[in-house]
């Protein structure tokens, strides 16, 4: 049964605090939006300023920590009260985490203390973490807790990129930003796989898809490896043969997991078909990955963006605009701007990935286009969703 928190209490608090996806969300999404903008402008040489760990470090760890990291926590934090039954942080709790969250940021910005700047940054997934795994524990609804060492993992990452800053290693940068990306693509891997069938068939009124086991326990093994090895920080000391087995072997996994979900069902529902799209980014950049340690004239950092640029930035846009409206208590049916946004995500992601490929034949920049471009996207998500973000349910429950 739900725990139903006393109404009164509840009017009494702001509608922002009342669950951890309307602030993490809304204001996460403005600090990609400001934060990219200012990456096109850096590398329009329009703009010069020197944040901690200087702007390449800053860029990197932002997009992953400042961003990312606060949609995985928004995320968490919400979706513990539908698997618990459990009222989720809110009130004050919540305004805590989010402070953390928004401290860490404009610490970021001054290049003070970096000690006191990692302590703030590392502590709000650290109590993220905590939040969450409060409630699994209180249920003993151990299926949920793999979350808990995800978040401590991400912390860790973070805690690699901090250290870079601090010793003037530029190893443990390599190491935190690795470890961060392929952690996050785990947990991509791991949420698509509880709630694609069901969002595929829901949308599309089809039958669901059901998993097969083999194939979830290969998928989440090959793509858990990954982590393993690029926080050990033994990539390239491992045969690069192996590599390529392993990314290889992942694109295939992934792809064959994503066909079996039928995206051909989907062309009619955008808040479906978003999310099958997005998912393509990870085998394609899985296939990117296995042709560099291949010896193919592919970088790293151009496979890597596969996954941040691509992945990770075109399926937050679309879960957070399916979570904004389903955890608000709204009809699954968004904004007629969001199809337009889930497109221009998809082509902002794609220029990035051919950009190295084809910059010499074009007289402009194609990193600043699409990192415009990708900005533009989650502009329309903040326009379409702010006031859904900062208003009560229309139901009056809590949330």
């Amino acid at each position: 049964m739900l725990n139903i928190s006393d109404p009164v209490q509840q009017q009494n608090i702001s509608p922002i605090w009342r669950q951890a996806f309307r602030p993490f969300f809304l204001f996460g999404c403005i600090f990609s939006i400001l934060s990219i903008t200012a990456w096109a402008a850096i590398l329009a040489g329009e703009l010069q300023f020197i944040p901690y760990g200087g702007v390449f470090f800053w860029h990197a760890h932002e997009m992953l920590f400042g961003f990312v990291a606060a949609i995985i926590v928004g995320f968490l934090l919400t979706a513990v009260q539908s698997w618990t039954g459990l009222r989720a942080t809110n009130g004050k709790p919540l305004i805590l985490l989010f402070g953390l969250w928004l401290l860490a940021r404009i610490l970021m910005l001054l290049d003070t203390s970096l000690w006191f700047t990692a302590l703030v940054d590392i502590s709000f997934l650290l109590l993220a973490a905590l939040f969450l795994a409060r409630l699994v524990l209180k249920v003993k609804q151990y299926r949920n807790l793999v979350f808990v060492p995800l978040l401590m993992l991400l912390a860790t990452a973070n805690g690699f990129s901090h250290l870079s800053v601090i010793t003037g290693e530029a190893q443990f940068f390599t190491q935190g930003l690795y470890s961060t990306v392929m952690l996050v693509t785990l947990i991509m891997t791991v949420i698509a796989g509880r709630v694609f069938p069901m969002f595929t068939a829901n949308g599309t009124q089809t039958i669901k898809v059901e998993n097969l086991t083999w194939l979830e326990k290969s998928v989440i093994a090959l793509t858990a490896s990954l982590v393993v090895i690029h926080f050990a920080n033994i990539q390239l000391r491992l045969p690069s043969q192996l590599m390529v087995l392993i990314f290889f072997s992942g694109a295939m996994a992934h792809s064959y997991r994503a066909i079996r979900w039928r995206p051909q069902v989907t062309f009619k529902t955008p808040l479906v078909w978003s999310l099958h799209l997005a998912y393509w980014f990870i085998p394609i950049s899985f296939m990117l990955f296995a042709l560099h340690y291949a010896g193919v004239n592919i970088s790293a950092s151009n496979a890597l963006h596969g996954l941040t640029a691509g992945a990770m930035s075109s399926l937050i846009l679309a879960m957070i605009a399916r979570i904004s409206l389903g955890h608000s208590g709204r009809p699954l049916v968004p904004n007629w701007t969001m199809k337009y946004a889930f497109i221009v995500i998809i082509i902002a992601a794609s220029i990035r990935l051919i950009s190295a490929h084809i910059q010499s034949y074009v007289g402009v920049n194609l990193n600043v286009i699409s990192a415009v471009i990708w900005a533009f996207a989650f502009g329309i998500y903040v326009v379409a969703y702010a006031r859904i973000l900062t208003s009560p349910r229309p139901d009056g429950r809590d949330g």
